[in-house]
This record gives C-alpha cells, structure tokens and sequence, in this order.
C-alpha cells in the first residue's frame, strides 16, 4: 500500500515575475519505504518537503497521504492530520529549551490527551531503544547534538506516525553523532516499519535508504536502489551528484 503518493505536483511562486520550484513531479513510497531526497541547492527538495509535509500547498497535481490529500482540508483538520500522521526531523532538533528530555518527547502525546502513565511507558521504551535513557530528566541545554536528535527522534515516532520527514537530520553533526543518528533512523525503520522520507545534502546519509531520488531544476532527474552493499551504493550517489554538477558547497564533505 502507498504511504504517499505525489501525483504531478508542481509548485509557482511569485505573481507577475513567476518562479517554477517544482515541475510536475510524480512519484510513490510504499509503507515501510526509507527514501532519500537528492540533488543541488535550489533544485527544489526543500519545497517538495515542505509539501509533503502539508507546510505549503501545491499549484497543481495532488499530495496523497495514507489515501488523503491533507491540502484539502480544513485548517483545524489538517491540524489534527498533521499531529496524528506525520512526524518530523530537522536539522536544528527543534527541542524546547523550557522542558526536560522526557517532557519535549512525549509532547504529541500531550497534544493528543494521552494518559500521563501512558506517556511516561512510551518514552522510557523509546528513551532504551535510543540509548538515551539516562538523560530523559536533563534540559536539551546539557546534553550533545547527538543526543538532542536523537531524543527529537524519540519525540517524532512516539505517535506512530504514518510518515516520517527528516530535513537534513544530520546537518548540525559532528561525523560520529551522523552515522549514529542515520544508524537509528534505519534501525527505527526496519523494526518498526516507518515509513521514511529524508532530504539531505550528504552522500552518507542517503547511503542508509533503500533508494535515492535525485532532483534538478523543479524536475525528477534519476533513482538509485541501494541492494545489498551500502558502500557501493554510497559511491553510486557520489557519481549521481557530479553527474548532476552543482558546486562543492553544495554537498557535504564525503564521510564514510
């Protein structure tokens, strides 16, 4: 079954002067998917994300999500849509600063009017499986960047999203703490079946999911499939994006 379905969308901005960031892409990703989203700055990944995660509405084409199309809804259901079926990670962790580990992920259960002794099992359950169990009563201002995503890892599955949206979650990471988040988003996706959408500019990163999406000027460019080898397939994605051209500064710095 689609998880999502993106049929010919396209996105204009501007009126008068009109700027095309996407053009008429169309593509699927079943449940259970871990899929990446490639290509040079401005090519238009970011404003895909954004759709996709019902941030911004399309200019044509739908956006299907576990069978909706959520930019049709109202405002206080798409709300509620966005709450119960997506999960997010950024590249900033996007923690509050006011609350402890524990209190910033169960906040989509708080938001759903969870059970107090329902929340505080999920989190320690999640916490374990994260190996962060020992800072759940700390502030996000005492722990590492590694911990911090992982503990917004924690805060994005803990409502069994039927999608999950990673932007450059490995953007703000030394290169031990990004194989460690990439280790736990795959592991995340393989026992728990979560359906994954990742945007990233590095080649490592990418190199976790099961198939790569490039895309240049607005368009569908290509798509790899990783098979059984990642260091081949990281190497793959390396070709894929001088292929594409782009400047240095647009791809991270190659880590294996």
């Amino acid at each position: 079954m689609d998880i999502l379905k993106v049929d010919q969308v396209s996105k204009i901005y501007g009126e008068g002067v009109q700027y095309r960031a996407l053009n008429d892409i169309s593509f699927t990703m079943e449940k259970g998917e871990f899929v990446g989203v490639m290509g040079p700055s401005g090519s238009g990944k970011t404003t895909l994300l954004n759709l996709v995660a019902t941030i911004d509405q399309p200019s044509s084409g739908d956006i299907y999500i576990n069978g909706q199309v959520p930019h049709r809804l109202k405002k206080n259901k798409l709300a509620q849509f966005r709450r119960r079926e997506l999960g997010f990670v950024f590249q900033d962790f996007n923690l509050l600063h006011t609350l402890t580990v524990e209190e910033n992920i169960v906040l989509p259960l708080v938001l759903e009017g969870e059970r107090v002794s329902v929340m505080e099992q999920k989190a320690r359950r999640l916490a374990e499986r994260l190996g962060i169990e020992h800072i759940l009563g700390k502030r996000t201002y005492e722990i590492s960047g590694g911990q911090a995503q992982r503990a917004a890892i924690a805060r994005a599955i803990i409502h069994s999203p039927s999608l999950l949206l990673a932007d450059e979650p490995t953007g703000n990471l030394d290169s031990k703490s990004a194989k460690d988040v990439m280790l736990t988003l795959s592991e995340i996706n393989g026992t728990e079946g979560t359906t994954t959408l990742l945007v990233t500019h590095d080649a490592l990163a990418a190199s976790y999911c099961h198939r790569v999406i490039f895309i240049k000027d607005g368009q569908l460019y290509n798509e790899i499939h990783r098979g059984d080898n990642r260091q081949a397939f990281f190497q793959q994605i390396i070709d894929m994006l001088s292929l594409m051209g782009g400047h240095a500064h647009d791809l991270a710095s190659v880590r294996v």
